[in-house]
């Protein structure tokens, strides 16, 4: 592909990023910002399980830059394995701490992180684009050009991410929260063993670096350890901010 051509090809995908509102830690109610876009809320949980979201708009609604078969597909097989995956799971780590039976706890802990993150990404996907696209509304567009030079940069910038991206992933502008300030980033591996958006209550260090000169290599003994010193009403704190 010759310097011209990607170029275009970054045009034109740059054209298509459109305004993609940052959604708020602790919060996935809406990604539109007044005025701008679907102001569907994104019911991807309800009673008590993670559902399959309507999408904002008709499956042919795309095209022809999303054909309706390509995004039934997507939507309804793809998004909805997803799903099915991530209660499918939280059932298999109720019934371990029922049993008290953690010998699968590892391969849960990927599923959860794997089908949560693409859960969380598609649900965020489909409200990233609407029939037609849209202008930047004022209030990013600011924030773009305070953290990228212009939009112009950023589109592009977000456009080359996306299509460098190794093998399968995302290409994602997110608002990162002790900057303030806008990010683009690539997800080769979508879940990398979390679910985007979550907001960090309590957290437990277990390099080695973090516990080898007193425990040596008993992570265990370190484990035990900090679970005596943790701070639950910091993570309380936290998560009554995140619920704000």
């Amino acid at each position: 592909m010759d310097g011209k051509t990607t170029r275009r090809r970054v045009i034109t995908l740059a054209g298509a990023v459109g305004a993609i509102a940052a959604v708020r830690p602790g919060s996935m109610r809406q990604v539109a910002q007044a005025g701008e876009g679907p102001k569907a809320p994104l019911e991807a949980f309800k009673d008590g399980k993670y559902v399959l979201p309507s999408l904002p708009y008709a499956y042919d609604a795309l095209a022809p830059h999303y054909d309706a078969a390509t995004l039934t597909l997507h939507h309804t097989k793809h998004h909805a394995g997803y799903v099915n995956g991530l209660n499918a799971t939280l059932d298999k780590l109720a019934e371990a701490r029922r049993s008290g039976d953690f010998a699968a706890i590892k391969a849960l802990s990927r599923d959860l992180a794997f089908h949560g993150s693409g859960h969380v990404l598609h649900t965020l996907f489909w409200h990233s684009m609407k029939p037609g696209g849209s202008q930047v509304p004022d209030s990013l567009a600011q924030a773009l050009e305070a953290d990228f030079g212009s939009i112009q940069a950023a589109q592009a910038q977000f456009a080359t991410a996306t299509l460098a991206v190794e093998a399968s992933g995302w290409g994602i502008l997110a608002w990162e929260p002790l900057s303030g300030k806008l990010v683009i980033l690539q997800a080769e591996r979508h879940q990398d063993l979390t679910i985007w958006g979550v907001v960090p209550l309590l957290v437990c260090d277990v390099w080695e670096h973090a516990y080898y000169l007193q425990y040596r290599n008993g992570r265990a003994a370190w484990v035990e350890a900090f679970m005596k010193l943790a701070d639950w009403g910091f993570a309380a704190t936290r998560l009554a901010e995140a619920k704000r």
